[in-house]
């Protein structure tokens, strides 16, 4: 193949950076510019061309099935001769994994070691938990884990742990047996790969000095996702011969929460100040009027470097914005205009895809594509009542309801965990089986306790106390509404609490929850088993068959690599994106300086977020608000999303959207708050009929001022606690009205 071969069909930017020559190279690739296409070109042109050798090439990407892409396309290229004979294509966990095992003998790892998944990581974590005396219902195993993962991806150890607080140095600890328990298993998970191949080229210059002569050609695909390990790891290797090729784009970097800093971009210009630059501008997916609309969002981000996005496709239909009324009706119109553009025979129903911010969202959109009875498929996630955590809910509630369902108590018996370990659940369904009854009839037994049964000590206390849990429900399972017995499980069993691992996966799920005790609300006044029996015929529905051409369901996240000729973009408005988390700073008056610089980056990687979601779009953009929402189980009115009004009035159609309409309408929401009466008493404030009386060591108290990131300033009605759990009735100014929140998610204000 020859260099025109390679070059053939690519634009000149595209072309300089396949045949760029040695030393640094930073790729900025707007989306849809054709990237991976650069990469694998790169390296056809480096051993067809350059002459290199295909062993002194390495190239590294996130996933396997990206790496399989690179390496197919290669193949493809220069055929299945030996011109390929060593070439590495791979993860970079792939990478230092092999690096590891080959390098034994300078690590303290045998070569047998192996790699802990994620739930094997959970296991030990537990273990620590136990070993060190630590609260299980206090210390989420999975929080540490992340905590620990998060010290790892910035290269820190065990020993070089430094805490600042009591919470750090519980941490440390933590870290510390854990990483001892790892050793003793000869084992290490994801992070410690990355952090021991760098530590091991730290200590062994020798060592790193013959990968450095091997690898002379090292490129990196999704240059923005990688974390500080990652990028440490490339710099070493590059430190010879200085030939690092990296291709990504800042404006899509989306994923701090997995570690990814996009600021890694910068420190690759600072560290390679002689880089070339290429930008990759030209987009081959969509048409004008969608990159305008891209590039009016994304352009708002400060300190990125800019790059002016234009297609070949100078002619589209303007992006449609749609006020709906609330989120029944944001279905509503998704569902018919797919419905409409299918029967004029302009798209297929696969062509279409509807994004969104979080997970719970997808509930209402579910309900309006089974309504018109029009299949679809949930793409990168469960469809929302098959979700583990809903499913758990409601398993709870079906064993309120059914005495004998021992499928559900296998399920939630101990979830959260109560000490009923497995050999006490094979112990009960014995004892169930010798008694000729069912093992959930057999629990209630021990409420005597004169009652023989083959338990003792710790396991029969931990059984006892979860029978007399579901004989309470059970007694009031008539008297409340589905809705009300789920919050008392909630509050009961501190269910919440044990979802909330302080991460975004973690208030994913919590959301979930409230969006499932949200929809139980409409069967108040019905019995609980009707609401059992509405949710089993939504589970059964089932929209997980071959047929793949139905309209794709999806978070933002999961949106990024792909691309559909129509796309909608759904929930639109303050508080679901930008995501309440990433603004709630701005307007708290007790947010330090380094919450509120946290805050602004949070709300920039929201804006990238949504940058990605409007460049999957090829044909058709609809972006869609409701004035009035119900999520998580809570109905308020909402702004339209800031963002909306960074896309150009010259591309956008529908809705009329005024950056006066929308400050006149904050100033408005600013200045109720300013003139809520604080000096009310307590006893002229609306009451919750029954609240209790706050309880002696509670952190609140009647009359309190408080600060909750979602509602904002708020007072204190009432406080009482559940279980573990402290509940605090707070009122907040105008629609938002009387909540009850957990006192961990409240901040007292001073006077």
């Amino acid at each position: 193949m020859t260099t025109s071969a390679i070059l053939r069909g690519m634009n000149p930017q595209q072309c300089q950076a396949v045949t760029a020559g040695d030393g640094p190279v930073l790729v900025l690739a707007g989306p849809g510019s054709g990237k991976t296409r650069v990469l694998t070109h790169r390296i056809a042109y480096l051993v067809q061309e350059r002459g290199v050798r295909a062993w002194h090439i390495v190239a590294v990407t996130f996933t396997n099935k990206a790496a399989r892409e690179m390496e197919n396309r290669v193949v493809g290229l220069l055929g299945g001769s030996g011109q390929l004979d060593g070439l590495s294509i791979g993860t970079f966990h792939a990478l230092c994994a092999r690096i590891l095992r080959v390098e034994a003998d300078y690590t303290p790892l045998t070569r047998d070691y192996v790699i802990f998944d994620t739930d094997d990581q959970l296991s030990v974590m537990r273990q620590v938990i136990a070993e060190l005396n630590l609260d299980p219902k206090k210390n989420n195993p999975r929080t540490l884990l992340n905590a620990v993962s998060a010290a790892k991806n910035e290269l820190i150890g065990p020993a070089e742990y430094q805490p600042r607080d009591y919470a750090d140095e519980k941490i440390r600890r933590v870290y510390v047996r854990y990483d001892e328990l790892l050793r003793e298993n000869n084992a290490r998970d994801f992070d410690d790969l990355l952090m021991h191949t760098v530590q091991l080229f730290r200590e062994h210059p020798d060592v790193l000095e013959r990968y450095q002569r091997r690898y002379r050609y090292i490129l990196v695909d999704e240059f923005q996702d990688t974390n500080m390990a990652q990028y440490v790891l490339v710099r070493l290797l590059a430190g010879l011969h200085r030939n690092l090729f990296v291709v990504g784009d800042p404006d899509q970097s989306i994923y701090a929460f997995r570690g990814a800093d996009y600021r890694n971009v910068q420190r690759f210009r600072e560290d390679y100040p002689d880089a070339q630059v290429i930008l990759l501008e030209q987009n081959y997916r969509s048409h004008q009027a969608i990159l305008d609309a891209a590039m009016g969002v994304i352009d708002q981000n400060p300190d990125r470097p800019k790059k002016k996005l234009f297609s070949e496709r100078k002619q589209g239909p303007l992006i449609h914005v749609y006020e709906a009324y609330n989120e029944d009706d944001e279905a509503r119109f998704v569902v018919e205009t797919i419905a409409d553009l299918v029967a004029r025979g302009e798209y297929e129903p696969g062509d279409f895809a509807i994004m969104y911010r979080t997970n719970a969202q997808s509930r209402a959109l579910e309900e309006g594509f089974r309504r018109a009875n029009m299949p679809y498929r949930v793409v990168g996630a469960t469809a929302f009542f098959g979700r583990k955590e809903i499913k758990d809910v409601i398993a709870y509630l079906r064993l309120i309801h059914n005495p004998d369902d021992n499928v559900s108590l296998q399920r939630i018996i101990n979830v959260p965990t109560r000490g009923i370990g497995l050999k006490t659940l094979e112990t009960l369904d014995t004892w169930a089986a010798d008694l000729g009854t069912t093992a959930p009839q057999a629990l209630m037994l021990l409420l005597d306790e004169n009652v023989d049964a083959p338990f003792t000590g710790r396991a029969r206390h931990a059984l006892t106390a979860f029978a007399e849990q579901l004989a309470e429900w059970r007694a009031v399972r008539d008297q409340l509404a589905p809705d009300e017995l789920m919050t008392r499980v909630l509050n009961d069993t501190g269910y919440l609490s044990y979802l909330d691992d302080r991460t975004e996966q973690g208030e994913s799920r919590i959301e979930n929850v409230l969006e499932l005790r949200g929809y139980a609300e409409q069967y108040a006044g019905l019995p609980l088993s009707t609401f059992l029996e509405e949710v089993s015929l939504v589970s059964d529905v089932d929209t997980r068959d071959d047929d793949e051409n139905r309209p794709s369901l999806m978070t933002l996240h999961s949106a990024k690599g792909l691309e559909f000729p129509v796309v909608f973009i759904v929930g639109l408005e303050e508080n679901i994106l930008p995501h309440a988390r990433s603004i709630s700073p701005e307007r708290n008056p007790l947010a330090t300086a380094d919450e509120k610089e946290a805050a602004r980056r949070a709300v920039e990687e929201e804006r990238r977020l949504f940058y990605v979601g409007i460049t999957r779009a090829k044909d058709r953009l609809y972006l869609v608000y409701a004035t009035i929402r119900s999520l998580y189980g809570d109905s308020r009115a909402n702004l339209p999303s800031r963002f909306l009004y960074d896309i150009p009035e010259k591309v956008r159609e529908g809705a009329a959207l005024s950056r006066r309409a929308r400050a006149d309408r904050d100033q408005e929401q600013f200045q109720a708050l300013l003139r809520w009466d604080r000096g009310a008493s307590l006893e002229d404030r609306p009451r919750r009929a029954g609240s209790a009386r706050p309880a002696a060591a509670t952190r609140f108290k009647g009359g309190d001022l408080v600060w909750h990131s979602k509602y904002g300033e708020g007072v204190v009605l009432s406080v009482k606690n559940s279980g573990d759990m402290e509940l605090v009735d707070v009122l907040f100014p105008g629609d938002v009205g009387q909540k009850t929140i957990v006192a961990d998610f409240l901040k007292r204000m001073e006077e």
